[in-house]
């Protein structure tokens, strides 16, 4: 069992991802002045259920991924940092606050790459890269449809479970996976999904659109 300090966030991380964040709670520069001091630098994040990132007393998902830090950003009032997440880890135990959140972690295995999943992740990132073209049509994407991925294909399916444009909770539920085939399944079926509602969404602009132009005049 490994006691690690914890950031709850709005977000989710995943294993191979970035996190930028800016620290001006107390409780964090506490926290992160306490991680400083260790090598690697490193703490938990989580999704929070319910609440806010300010101020406390929120409710927090029981699983979530390590963030190590690779750089310090100073800023007016604040600190910044950027953060890799590494291995993933599920709660056990929720510590008192001292003063940050501290919890009872276990760690999750590693996933283990099997060469013949190759089709699957490239068909998964086919996959991926075509809902984020659609999605930006309807909005600025945190994640570009070019975006490039790293060689290791483990790290290469968490990435694609990070940039893929899907909701918290999917991803907390993704982060759960036990093998890269459930993972990158899970990914295609989620985006899937997105590119139906998308599809749905056109085509109710699209009649909409028509009943705007060529619709009854008043008083036909």
């Amino acid at each position: 069992m490994t006691v690690l300090p914890m950031f709850p966030l709005g977000t989710v991380l995943f294993p191979s991802m970035p996190a930028v964040l800016r620290v001006f709670e107390e409780r964090y520069l506490v926290m992160l002045a306490r991680v400083l001091s260790d090598e690697p630098s490193e703490f938990g994040i989580v999704l929070i259920a319910r609440g806010a990132e300010v101020g406390g007393g929120e409710q927090r998902f029981d699983v979530g991924t390590i963030a190590r830090i690779t750089q310090l950003l100073e800023g007016d009032g604040f600190v910044g940092l950027v953060a890799e997440g590494t291995q993933r880890f599920e709660v056990e135990r929720w510590l008192d606050d001292d003063p940050h959140p501290l919890a009872e972690v276990r760690l999750l295995p590693e996933l283990s790459w099997d060469e013949a999943q190759r089709p699957l992740l490239e068909e998964t990132e086919k996959v991926v890269r075509r809902v984020l073209a659609q999605a930006s049509e309807f909005g600025e994407q945190r994640w570009s449809a070019d975006v490039e991925l790293v060689d290791d294909p483990v790290a290469a399916a968490w990435q694609l479970a990070g940039i893929a444009p899907i909701g918290e909770l999917d991803q907390v539920a993704l982060l759960r996976s036990t093998s890269v085939g459930e993972l990158l399944n899970e990914v295609q079926r989620l985006s899937a999904e997105v590119v139906d509602t998308l599809t749905a969404a056109l085509l109710i602009d699209g009649v909409d659109e028509e009943d705007e132009g060529f619709g009854p005049a008043d008083g036909a």
